[in-house]
């Protein structure tokens, strides 16, 4: 499948290069996603400024369950086996929670109960748009207003980047990891 979009190549601005290289490891080229978004300056510096890859309320591991999961149900490929080649390890995901990010409920004996709500938190507002009652009661219960607030605004981000990357047809990283067979 051929990219909608043509990446930006090098030569790139001096200030765009440094960006870049900013983003990825040392040696790494940078993502076509990043180079595609590149082709508009401007947004893809507003894309930068609303990512929420920094340390933030929650942690690491229920920060890539929710990106994993929301890519997953979008069928962003692209971006889900972009995070699972570079966090799945650091967050100590197996085979199991990898699977399980892709497969249909919230119910796999790899996660926790907290972990099985952030699953039902990403299911619920990608199949309603928003959270019911019993799901919101849960959630209360175990995360903070601020932790709340971050869950949703990180599923939607990553709806966005899903929308972005299935749209413009990005090719798969080489790196990157692919779907298991069970994608919903």
């Amino acid at each position: 499948m051929t990219a909608r979009i043509e990446p930006a190549a090098r030569p790139y601005d001096d200030d765009m290069e440094k960006t870049l290289e900013r983003l990825m490891p040392p040696g790494v080229e940078p993502l076509v996603l990043f180079r595609t978004l590149a082709r508009n300056p401007r947004v893809f510096r507003r894309f930068m400024a609303g990512g929420l890859l920094d340390k933030g309320t929650l942690s690491l591991r229920e920060r890539e369950i929710v990106i994993d999961r929301a890519c997953a149900r979008c069928g962003g490929e692209y971006e889900w086996g972009v995070h699972i080649a570079f966090f799945a390890d650091r967050v100590g995901f197996g085979q199991a929670e990898i699977a399980a990010t892709v497969a249909a409920g919230a119910d796999s004996e790899c996660w926790n109960a907290r972990e099985r709500l952030v699953v039902r938190l990403v299911d619920q507002l990608h199949d309603t748009n928003t959270v019911d009652d019993e799901l919101w009661g849960a959630l209360k219960a175990e995360f903070s207003d601020e932790q709340l607030l971050e869950l949703i605004v990180l599923t939607g981000l990553y709806h966005m980047v899903s929308f972005v990357v299935n749209a413009t047809r990005l090719p798969l990283e080489d790196y990157a990891a692919r779907f298991p067979e069970s994608v919903d």
